[in-house]
């Protein structure tokens, strides 16, 4: 029993902070089917021991709300539902009832009330006792009825979400890896829980009822069938779904798992809920669920497979991943032959060998990832030689995390994703020059430094001559270059791929230095060091990429073909002098750049770690124990919101 109640011990506190993370936070610390196999652990034991530790999730529904929005509480508790992996214990729990089978939709789930009519509140599901009001956002959802043809007093339950094509446009359009969007729920979850409806509106919100609490005076004949088509008859776009029975359930899941492949919906299994509504109420709940509806999980289809290689994969920065190459399986209709090992770290733990037998999957349905290894031979070699150059490669152990790097900085690979950051839109901003195209230009030699992509107009003949381009594409190259060789020093700065140095770093050096590339060049550890942000390391960076021969002759033609313009200030500068640093999640900004370029704009300056010359700490959540929370108050720095900063400037 002691080992036993040790395991609950461990497990709850895990569960209970990936919980907190994903319904109230908007993060992901575990897949779905990570958090799943230790719920069921946790729910085993408790059945074992018939013990139920204080703060277990099997008993508690949901966590406290986190951001600033006005708090109110449900009229009736949000349970979770009950779920199995499994059609036949689906199809037991029917038993000779009849069901409405639907999507299990993959959002934020909100409460409406409508009253004469008139949508006057919308709330979100919170920790499923106290929700959000979020009304000027939900106003602002795509397809939602601001005014429905029943008068009556009208609560209904559905999920907020982003479609997986709104979300990749989304996504298309941050230019920063780091700053894109995990997946569709982590973009609803913050487009819906804002303080500024703007943003929500910009975000292409779509609601989907999936339960009708309340309608006064309406008979619904005992039917949620009858409830599902008077929501849709009000305007509402009803989740989609279907009448089944025992018999017929296996069919309708398999019609299902057949329909995500092109569900444009995010959806993480199915919903099963009884037809007579009566019959349903009668059964009651458990603490924690409901009775009359239960959910239905994909199981993760697996398959066994052998490991033929694992190819190791470089990029700009030097970062080698290794991805699993194996014999070819079919999962979740088709032909899978890759997947991510992501580093040194994972393979090691899965304890990889060419030759293993292993199972691979597909999370969420999607990406292929390997579950387990059953040979577990361990005899991966971890290469010496990096395989695009082979240079030198070194194992890196950042807490605990092992990754392989290419110490050559001549690597093709850091050059092409180097060439790729020169041209992007936080940098040089070179519209239409995208990795492919470079590539090519490389291959053809046309580019060997930076200052090459500012003279390709002078192969234009060669150029057209390409697959795929033509003289057209000539006109737009050569003016899209004749845009961003008049450019500011931050860009340039950026641009370069100085070590250390982002684009925030990028705007206080120019700052610092007046704008005055030489002034720059010229300065010396010591000078660097006393711009805020600036430690003795990206110090050290700096000088050495400036002594560096090769660096300083590319820099020197770039110089001869680009101009260094002033950028331009606001008028009013409300934040002159003052240092900022962000830390945390954030609400309102897309990402922690538009929050940076705000700032700036507004005269302040933003660095990376809390001293004490820092003006404020930026961080939605003010209780937060971290190290720049932790630092801050100890040096008396305020701390404030995202809310708080915008009232300020």
């Amino acid at each position: 029993m002691s080992r036993e109640l040790d395991r609950m011990k461990e497990l709850i506190p895990v569960l209970n902070e990936a919980s907190k993370a994903y319904y109230a936070e908007g993060r992901e610390l575990m897949t779905n089917k990570e958090y799943d196999a230790l719920y069921d652990e946790l729910l085993a034991l408790e059945q074992q021991t018939g013990v139920v530790l204080a703060g277990s999730p099997t008993v508690r529904v949901g966590y406290e709300v986190v951001s600033d929005l006005p708090k109110e509480a449900h009229a009736q508790p949000m349970l979770s539902l009950d779920k199995t992996k499994d059609v036949a214990a689906l199809q037991a729990w029917l038993g000779d009832q009849t069901a409405l089978i639907s999507w299990k939709l993959d959002g934020l789930t909100v409460v409406l009330t409508y009253e004469g009519g008139q949508l006057v509140k919308a709330v979100t599901r919170g920790n499923g006792t106290i929700g959000e009001v979020i009304t000027p956002n939900a106003k602002t959802f795509r397809n939602i009825p601001h005014s429905i043809p029943y008068a009556g007093r009208l609560i209904l339950r559905g999920e907020a979400l982003i479609t997986y094509p709104d979300f990749e446009r989304i996504n298309a359009g941050i230019e920063d890896d780091g700053a894109r969007y995990k997946n569709p729920r982590n973009l609803c979850s913050g487009s819906v829980r804002q303080l500024d409806s703007s943003v929500t509106a910009a975000r292409s919100v779509r609601f989907y009822a999936f339960a009708l609490v309340e309608a006064e005076g309406v008979d619904f004949a005992n039917s949620r069938k009858a409830q599902f088509d008077w929501l849709a008859a009000q305007g509402f776009e009803v989740v989609p779904h279907r009448l089944t029975d025992a018999a017929h359930l296996p069919d309708e899941v398999a019609q299902f798992s057949k329909d995500i492949e092109t569900f444009p919906l995010p959806s993480d299994g199915l919903v099963l809920l009884l037809e007579d509504i009566a019959y349903g109420e009668s059964l009651g709940r458990t603490a924690k669920f409901p009775r009359n509806a239960i959910a239905f999980k994909w199981a993760d289809e697996e398959a066994e497979t052998t490991l033929r290689a694992i190819d190791w994969s470089a990029s700009r920065t030097g970062l080698i991943n290794p991805v699993a190459v194996f014999d070819p399986v079919e999962l979740e209709g088709t032909t899978v032959t890759r997947a991510s090992v992501h580093n040194v770290s994972v393979a090691q733990d899965l304890g990889l060998g060419i030759g293993d037998r292993i199972k691979v999957y597909k999370a969420n349905m999607i990406i292929p990832q390997i579950s387990e290894n059953l040979t577990r031979s361990g005899t991966l070699p971890i290469p010496e030689a990096c395989p695009v150059c082979g240079g030198k490669t070194q194992i890196r152990d950042q807490d605990g995390v092992k990754t392989l790097y290419c110490t050559n900085p001549a690597c093709p690979a850091k050059k092409i994703k180097a060439y790729t950051l020169f041209a992007s839109r936080d940098a040089m901003n070179i519209d239409g020059l995208s990795e492919q195209t470079l590539e090519k230009f490389i291959a053809e030699g046309f580019i060997h430094e930076p200052a090459d992509i500012f003279r390709l107009p002078e192969h234009g003949e060669a150029i057209a001559s390409l697959e795929g381009f033509g003289e057209k594409s000539v006109v737009n190259l050569t003016q899209a270059l004749k845009n961003a060789a008049q450019t500011t020093l931050p860009r340039l700065l950026f641009a370069i791929g100085i070590p250390g140095i982002g684009a925030a770093n990028a705007k206080v050096l120019s700052k610092a230095f007046h704008a005055d590339i030489a002034a720059l060049r010229r300065a010396s550890r010591e000078q660097l060091t006393t711009v805020e942000g600036i430690g003795e390391v990206l110090a050290d960076g700096i000088v050495q990429y400036f002594a560096d021969p090769q660096k300083a002759k590319e820099l020197d033609d770039l110089l001869a073909v680009v101009t260094i313009e002033p950028e331009e200030e606001r008028g009013d500068q409300p934040f002159a002098g003052q240092v900022f640093v962000i830390t945390g999640s954030l609400a309102h900004f897309a990402n922690r750049s538009a929050l940076v370029a705000w700032l700036e704009e507004r005269g302040g300056q933003v660095t990376g770690s809390v001293s004490k010359n820092t003006t404020c700490l930026i961080n939605n959540d003010a209780q937060s124990n971290s190290t720049k929370n932790r630092k801050a108050k100890e040096l008396g720095i305020p701390i404030r919101t995202e809310e708080e900063i915008l009232a300020l400037g």
